[in-house]
């Protein structure tokens, strides 16, 4: 009879779809991974994943395999969450997939407040795009999503999570550092540095200027980064200056290093959502977590100003 075990690091190999991907995310040596999968196909005579180099991809067989397994360890879990539950402990993964942002500034922030409620919990954060936080969800890969981005689907529920204001930062040696507030129209003057066009900043700075008729390729885009932190990092050295989330901004602004900007007449927020397949059974603690969450609502903004914040003296 094949093993729970087994069955983990076929998932998690098929899931990265890399050994070493598989081993670092279950705390494992690659070779082990390798042996797993190997005892696998000769225990039933089928070859699960095709080897291409250091790259590899599932089969005709391991593509079949897949969604059972899956199935398998979701009732795993909730047989775990059973056992834990017969104690009154609440235990077990908890498994988030995050968009950039929330990842990086949120999750740790949320994720330590659940924790001291409830210590057994190992929570797993992987961080991704909007557009694979919503696949994931839909594939039923992920049992909990959050996102800058509402998802619509039937079978998706999403919910308000955080409300995130997006900031205009620029050098503190800027000549509107001094005055602390700008027009839109004197964007078009500056060097601008922008996140890339997917991402739910971009986004949302796009549809903001568009209400005052300013369209992308009308901006001076001196730079485009991938990474938030290395947006703030430029906007210092005098690079340029940028739109980028209040979590990103905060340590700048309280150090001192960078300056933010009012961008007159412009709102420039957006929601955080936390969102979940509607046919995915729940365990014990991804309950515990989603009304953890939306309860936390009013004071995530306190806690993560807080923290990240914490060494500024």
């Amino acid at each position: 009879m094949i093993e729970i075990s087994a069955l983990r690091v076929f998932l998690a190999a098929a899931e990265e779809k890399n050994f070493s991907q598989a081993a670092k995310r279950l705390h494992m040596s690659q070779s082990a991974v390798s042996q797993h999968i190997q005892a696998m196909e000769q225990a039933y005579h089928v070859e699960l994943f095709l080897r291409r180099g250091r790259s590899i991809a599932l089969s005709e067989a391991g593509e079949s395999l897949l969604p059972m397994a899956r199935e398998v360890l979701r009732s795993a879990r909730l047989l775990e969450d059973s056992l834990h539950n017969i104690n009154h402990e609440v235990g077990g993964e908890l498994l988030i997939a995050c968009s950039t942002s929330a990842g990086k500034y949120l999750m740790p922030v949320l994720l330590s407040m659940f924790q001291e409620q409830y210590p057994a919990v190992h929570p797993r954060v992987k961080v991704m795009g909007r557009d694979r936080v919503f696949e994931n969800l839909i594939a039923q890969k992920i049992p909990i999503g959050v996102t800058s981005k509402l998802l619509e689907h039937r079978d998706i529920e999403c919910q308000p999570l955080f409300e995130d204001r997006i900031y205009l930062i620029v050098p503190v040696d800027h000549p509107w550092a001094e005055y602390g507030y700008a027009t839109p129209d004197d964007l078009l003057d500056q060097k601008i540095i922008l996140r890339e066009e997917v991402s739910g900043t971009c986004e949302t700075v796009m549809q903001e200027l568009k209400k005052f008729s300013i369209m992308p390729d009308m901006l001076n885009v001196t730079m485009e980064l991938g990474n938030p932190e290395a947006i703030e990092m430029a906007v210092e050295r005098g690079v340029g200056i940028a739109f980028v989330s209040e979590m990103v901004a905060a340590r700048g602004l309280a150090f001192g290093h960078i300056k933010k900007i009012e961008l007159q007449g412009a709102d420039l927020r957006r929601t955080v959502y936390i969102a979940r397949h509607i046919n995915n059974p729940f365990t014990r603690a991804q309950s515990l977590f989603w009304e953890f969450a939306q309860a936390q609502r009013t004071q995530l903004n306190t806690e993560i100003w807080q923290s990240l914040t914490t060494f500024v003296s």
